[in-house]
């Protein structure tokens, strides 16, 4: 499963499947130290990691929506 997290709450990481729009709570102790909001997670083996290229093709395709609204 993949999520992104979208916020953390004291040390609860709100998160979000960004097809099934399903919302999980993850305690901030299983993730990753560099884990941070806008981070995508996949949990793999009862264990989350960082998908770093995932993330970084988010962000350009919000990039890409950002510098179409200012053209």
């Amino acid at each position: 499963m993949k999520y992104v997290i979208d916020r953390i709450e004291n040390d609860i990481a709100i998160c979000q499947n960004p097809e099934s729009k399903e919302i999980i709570e993850v305690d901030i102790e299983e993730l990753q130290q560099e884990a941070k909001e806008g981070s995508v997670i996949i949990l793999k083996d009862g264990k989350y990691a960082i998908d770093k290229e995932e993330e970084m093709k988010i962000r350009k395709i919000i990039e890409d929506k950002m510098n179409k609204l200012w053209i």
